[in-house]
């Protein structure tokens, strides 16, 4: 069960955040456009990170570039 320790995993790249125009969703709550995040997992449309909130969120990779 991956998700039981997502928050003590090792990162694997830097990205930071570009835009928070989401178009069905609410983010601009918990993430900071230009600041960079640490990836804790990825999947083919999502990045999971750390947000503002201290919690691990799902985000689409079209709010992020990498660094």
């Amino acid at each position: 069960m991956i998700h039981q320790n997502w928050t003590e995993s090792k990162t694997g790249k830097k990205i930071k955040c570009v835009h928070t125009d989401a178009k069905k969703y609410t983010v601009e709550n918990v993430l900071t456009i230009g600041k960079e995040y640490e990836v804790k997992n990825e999947s083919e449309d999502y990045y999971f990170v750390i947000d503002e909130s201290g919690k691990m969120g799902g985000f689409y990779k079209e709010y992020f570039e990498e660094v």
